[in-house]
C-alpha cells in the first residue's frame, strides 16, 4: 500500500476566499498526484470588507461530505509543507514512520518547493499554472457557483481586453491601511487612468474590477473603461455568486494587470493566463510621479482615503529618490486626507530624524503615542506594532530603525521609547532595549507611558 494514502494533505488558511482556494489548489493537487486524501476546513467569515461564505453555499453537497474537515482541526497533528523543497520520497519516508496525521498546505509558494518530474532547481512557470488550474477543475463547486462561472465564460467580449484588479477594501478603506504589509496587494486607484491610457495604446481594452462602487464608475466616466456591470454583474444579489462571476470574467482577459492579491491569482488560473504588475507598464519612479499627477489634477475627484493610499503609495515608490522637502509634502498631504494613519506618521518621522530634524520628527511621534495611550492605556500601542510588523521574511520598517536609533542617542524621549520597543519586540535584544528605554525616562522619569513600556520589557 502507498504509505502517503491514509494521509491527509489539508488546507486550513482562515482568512479571504482567494486565499483559502489558493491553497486549497496546493493541497489538493499534492493528495491526487501523490495518493493521498485531500481535506480543507472552513468556516465563514463576515466582516465589513470580507465575505466568506458558509462551506454549503460554496461546494456541493457531495464535495464537503468527502473532503470537509468540519471549521477547526488540531493542526498540532500535522507537520508544515512549504517552507522547504520536498519529493514524494521524502514524504513517503515520514509518512512510514507514521508521524502525524499529514501536512498543512497554506503556502502559496508550496508548489514551486515539490519536486517531482522536472530539473531540482528549476519549476516553469506555466508548469506551476498547470498544475493550479488542472486542480480547480476538480473541486467540486455548488450549482450556483457553477452557473456564476458559466456565466463568465458566456460573456461575449467584443475586443481584446486587459483585467485590471483595484482591489481597495481594508488595506485602503479600513484597519489595514495603517500598516504597511500589505500595500503590494493593491494598485492604487490613482494610477488606474495612466494604466488604461497606456492599454489603449496597446489596442487593449480595460476591464475594471474592484470593490469601491464610487471610484469605479468615476474612472469609467473619465476613461471609458468597462466595468463588470457591464456584463450583466448586477444580476447576482449573492456576493459570493458575484465575486466567482467577476473571477470568471476576469479569466476570459488575456492579461490581468493586479498587485499581489490572491483573487487575481484565482482568475489567473481559473483562465490560464498570467498576472502582471504594474511594473510590466511602468518603473518605479515612473509610477510615482503618475500617481502625483493625477492627484495634482484630480485628487478632489477620489475618495480622501483613495488619494490618501495613492500619496502614500508615491512616497514608498519614490523615497529613495526624491529630497525631504519633497517626501514631507507628500506626507503632509497623506496625514491630511487620513491623520490616523500610523505608517505615514512613522514614515514622517524618519524622514526628519534621517534629515537630522529631530525636533520636528519627536513631535509627530509624540503627539500621535500620546493621543494612544490616552484613549486607550494598554501595549503595545497601535503605532508601535505597526513600526515592528513583519512582512515575509523582514520588518516593514526595517530600513527606517536606524533613523529612530540616531534620534534616540541625539536625546529624543519618544524616539527612546521607539527604539526600545524595536529592540525588544523585532530584534530580540531585551538589555539593549532596557539601557534605551532609561535614555527615555531620564528625560521624563515621570512620564506613565514610559513607566509602562519599562515594565513590560523582560531581561530574555
Amino acid at each position: 500500500m502507498n504509505a502517503l494514502s491514509e494521509k491527509l494533505f489539508a488546507a486550513t488558511r482562515i482568512d479571504g476566499l482567494g486565499g483559502r482556494l489558493l491553497a486549497m489548489l496546493g493541497a489538493k493537487f499534492l493528495a491526487d498526484q501523490l495518493g493521498g486524501r485531500f481535506g480543507f476546513t472552513w468556516r465563514p467569515v463576515e466582516e465589513q470588507f470580507h465575505l466568506v461564505a458558509p462551506v454549503g453555499k460554496i461546494f456541493s453537497a457531495g464535495f464537503i461530505e468527502r473532503h470537509w474537515l468540519g471549521e477547526r482541526i488540531d493542526e498540532a497533528e500535522f507537520d508544515m509543507l512549504g517552507r522547504e523543497r520536498f519529493t514524494r520520497a521524502i514524504l513517503e519516508r515520514r509518512a512510514a514512520n507514521g508521524r502525524g496525521r499529514g501536512w498543512l498546505c497554506n503556502d502559496f509558494q508550496m508548489l514551486k518547493r515539490f519536486r517531482e518530474g522536472w530539473p531540482k532547481d528549476w519549476l516553469p512557470g506555466d508548469r506551476l499554472v498547470e498544475r493550479r488550474a488542472q486542480a480547480f477543475a476538480t473541486l467540486g463547486f455548488s450549482e450556483p457557483v457553477r452557473a456564476a462561472l458559466d456565466a463568465a465564460v458566456g460573456c461575449r467580449l467584443t475586443r481584446p481586453m486587459a483585467a485590471l484588479h483595484l482591489r481597495s477594501g481594508d488595506i485602503v478603506h479600513g484597519r489595514f491601511r495603517s500598516t504597511l504589509v500589505f500595500e503590494d496587494k493593491v494598485i492604487p486607484s490613482t494610477l488606474a487612468r495612466a494604466i488604461i491610457t497606456r492599454l489603449k495604446r496597446k489596442g487593449l481594452a480595460t476591464l475594471l474590477v474592484g470593490q469601491d462602487r464610487a471610484t469605479l464608475d468615476y474612472l469609467k466616466a473619465e476613461t471609458g473603461a468597462l466595468l463588470t456591470t457591464d456584463f450583466g454583474a448586477d444580476a447576482f444579489a449573492d456576493q459570493t455568486e458575484r465575486a466567482f462571476f467577476e473571477m470568471g470574467l476576469m479569466a476570459r482577459c488575456p492579461r490581468i494587470y493586479a498587485g499581489t492579491s490572491v483573487f487575481a491569482t484565482i482568475a489567473a488560473v481559473i483562465g490560464g493566463v498570467p498576472v502582471l504588475r504594474t511594473g510590466a507598464l511602468f518603473g518605479r519612479r515612473r509610477t510615482g510621479r503618475l500617481i502625483l499627477e493625477e492627484l495634482r489634477e484630480h485628487e478632489a475627484d477620489y475618495d480622501p482615503l483613495e488619494a490618501a493610499f495613492g500619496y502614500q503609495a508615491a512616497f514608498l515608490k519614490l523615497e529613495n529618490r526624491i529630497g525631504v522637502k519633497h517626501a514631507k509634502s507628500m506626507l503632509e498631504r497623506a496625514l491630511a486626507l487620513d491623520p490616523r494613519n500610523d505608517a505615514n506618521v512613522l514614515k514622517m518621522a524618519a524622514v526628519c530624524f534621517r534629515s537630522k530634524d529631530y525636533g520636528t520628527g519627536e513631535a509627530v511621534l509624540k503627539s500621535a503615542m500620546t493621543a494612544q495611550f490616552e484613549a486607550r492605556p494598554d501595549l503595545p500601542l497601535p503605532i508601535m506594532k505597526v513600526l515592528t510588523g513583519r512582512m515575509w521574511r523582514t520588518h516593514a520598517m526595517a530600513a527606517d530603525f536606524s533613523a529612530f536609533f540616531d534620534a534616540a542617542r541625539a536625546g529624543y524621549p519618544y524616539a527612546a521609547a521607539c527604539s526600545a520597543h524595536i529592540l525588544h519586540a523585532a530584534l530580540g535584544r531585551p538589555k539593549p532595549a532596557q539601557a534605551m528605554m532609561e535614555r527615555a525616562l531620564e528625560a521624563e522619569p515621570a512620564n506613565g507611558l514610559f513607566l509602562k513600556i519599562r515594565s513590560g520589557l523582560r531581561p530574555g
